[in-house]
């Protein structure tokens, strides 16, 4: 992990939604916890940071393969699609909506890569719908035709970049992610990435999490201070 008090200067920002911008991974966990319940098993903290991130599809075999329950991908699609309403009650994530505001009204582009389905993401912004008419777009992983993997592969963040209208090279952007797959793949595109983990994700038994080495790790987005990047400072 970098060291300094500075790096590099960015133009435009991508940010990743759950668990970073909105509360869903608690809602995830609810739901995970009731689907391995049908079959007899136990939803996991060492499942769930290997799904962070990913898109559905992927999600689902990391479930199904994990927790050895008899489904396909299709069916692990149908109950978690019956459980979806619940993403409606997400809340923001600490220093969420003054990070946003903020670089909007600096006219800082933002986008948005997640591993959503489309529909699914309308449905987590139920409650926040003007803050994220804010970002510039959206690339929702598990039903974009453009992004062909899913993180820890970088496509997402490729995608993102390239739909701004002045397509900034990687090292112009800085991504926002609390996933270590989603870390991951902003690093294998070239850009800067700020890392803001469930404190769960950094005890786990996974040695490759540990060892994985973002631009700079906080605790909260509260503690993120837009000048370190270039950006304008929040005294602007």
């Amino acid at each position: 992990m970098a060291s300094s008090l500075s790096f590099g200067s960015v133009s435009h920002v991508v940010f990743d939604v759950d668990g970073l911008l909105l509360d869903t991974e608690s809602i995830y966990t609810r739901i995970m916890s009731t689907i391995a319940e049908r079959y007899g098993k136990k939803f996991s903290w060492d499942v769930k940071v290997k799904q962070m991130g990913k898109s559905h599809n992927e999600s689902a075999k990391v479930f199904i393969e994990a927790l050895c329950v008899p489904m396909t991908v299709d069916e692990y699609r149908q109950q978690v699609d019956s459980l979806r309403h619940l993403f409606a009650e997400s809340d923001l994530m600490p220093g969420a909506e003054r990070l946003i505001d903020h670089l909007y009204v600096h006219k800082i582009p933002m986008a948005l890569a997640t591993g959503s389905y489309s529909q699914e993401f309308q449905v987590k912004i139920t409650r926040h719908r003007k803050l994220f008419e804010k970002f510039h777009h959206t690339v929702c992983s598990s039903d974009d035709p453009a992004v062909k993997r899913g993180k820890p592969a970088p496509d997402c963040f490729l995608v993102a970049a390239s739909r701004f209208p002045d397509s900034p090279k990687p090292d112009k952007v800085l991504v926002f992610e609390d996933a270590p797959n989603g870390v991951q793949g902003a690093l294998a595109a070239g850009m800067q990435v700020v890392w803001v983990p469930d404190e769960q994700c950094l005890k786990t038994s996974d040695d490759s999490i540990r060892q994985i080495k973002p631009t700079l790790l906080l605790k909260s987005l509260e503690a993120f201070r837009p000048e370190l990047f270039g950006l304008p400072s929040y005294d602007q």
